[in-house]
């Protein structure tokens, strides 16, 4: 699998033209059909290690969930040469390939809640994200990024099992009031990935635009330089876990960093659900005080502000659509106003 896969990274990376190469399985999915002494002992003999193997080797991964798992109905295996396990195997056997993946930066969950038709068209609209194409109306969209912010975290016996990354963010000077840039180094036991965000405003009415691209160490270390000094860098605990097929992000603030920051935790997921159906697929064993998306006083940009928010021209303020963005073009009009939110990072 590792020699097909680099073969066809070496021909995109040859190539003058676009490419997008799209890897039915990964190599982190062999490790749920092999016990965990035989994986170890494969990395261990091909000195692998999951931060490369899983989050660096892949821009993005897309488990979608099986039909025995949520669309019993559909599950069969008529007709497929290769499947042979009933449903409570390929229920089972669907849980560990998508806990492999468990802790890489851009993990999309697409499950069974939705039509099969309506499934495919939330897979495709999460590529086209990823890769900045700009989908329009063409596809309904389903997914949205939630916020939330938990109180007096529990053992780590509560969890399901989970991953846990170091992540260091620095925010850098840009080329315009309007323009946010970041740089972001993740990793567990020394070794990292690195990420270049930057943030542009909205352009001819479209969505905002984000760019992230993956660096090299070196690439790194020389953008580093052009920390901006207005704001503290961030560090935080990300304890990544599945749940319910719910892919979450428990972001824990350390120091060092403003007093702001002291105990703050955020949970973050994506999801399409409302109501009663996105309150139950929640961690039952967190205390959720509030969801927070959207709210400025919980963005990444604004909590690593040095200047007190009461005074400063920095704070960033949530977007806003429609007749509510003019009404609050027409509230904001005396202070500085960015066209965007920073809730993500």
């Amino acid at each position: 699998m590792v020699q097909i896969e680099n073969t066809y990274f070496e021909l995109g990376n040859s190539s003058t033209r676009n490419c997008l190469i799209i890897c039915d399985r990964g190599v982190m999915d062999a490790s749920a059909y092999i016990s965990k002494d035989k994986w170890e002992k494969m990395m261990a003999g091909n000195k692998w290690n999951p931060v490369e193997m899983r989050d660096n080797r892949y821009n993005q991964i897309l488990h979608l969930v099986s039909a025995a798992n949520g669309a019993e109905d559909f599950y069969s295996t008529e007709d497929h040469a290769c499947r042979s396990e009933g449903v409570d195997l390929a229920r089972e056997l669907d849980y560990k390939s998508a806990a492999a993946w468990v802790g890489h930066p851009y993990f999309d969950v697409i499950d069974n809640s939705t039509n099969f038709e309506a499934k495919m068209n939330r897979l495709i609209e999460s590529v086209c994200q990823k890769v900045g194409i700009d989908i329009g109306d063409r596809l309904q969209a389903t997914s949205r990024k939630l916020k939330y912010l938990v109180a007096m975290l529990p053992p780590d016996s509560e969890f399901p099992p989970f991953q846990d990354f170091d992540v260091v963010h620095h925010y850098l000077q840009s080329g315009g009031p309007k323009v946010q840039a970041r740089l972001r180094k993740r990793g567990q036991k020394s070794h990292w990935s690195y990420i270049h965000t930057q943030r542009r405003p909205n352009v001819h009415g479209q969505a905002r635009i984000e760019v992230k691209t993956q660096l090299t160490h070196r690439d790194y270390m020389n953008l580093l330089a052009q920390r901006d000094d207005a704001h503290f860098t961030i560090y935080k605990k990300r304890r990544c876990f599945l749940i319910n097929n719910q892919y979450f992000q428990l972001d824990i603030y350390k120091e060092p960093g403003h007093p702001r920051c002291k105990g703050l935790v955020l949970l973050e997921t994506y999801s399409s659900l409302t109501g009663d159906a996105l309150k139950n697929c929640m961690p039952k064993f967190l205390n959720i005080v509030k969801e927070v998306t959207g709210d400025p006083d919980y963005s990444m940009f604004n909590l690593s502000l040095k200047e007190d928010w009461s005074t400063t021209k920095k704070f960033c303020r949530t977007a806003t659509h429609g007749k509510q963005h003019e009404q609050q073009m027409q509230q904001e009009k005396q202070k500085q106003y960015h066209p965007y939110d920073d809730t993500s990072d």
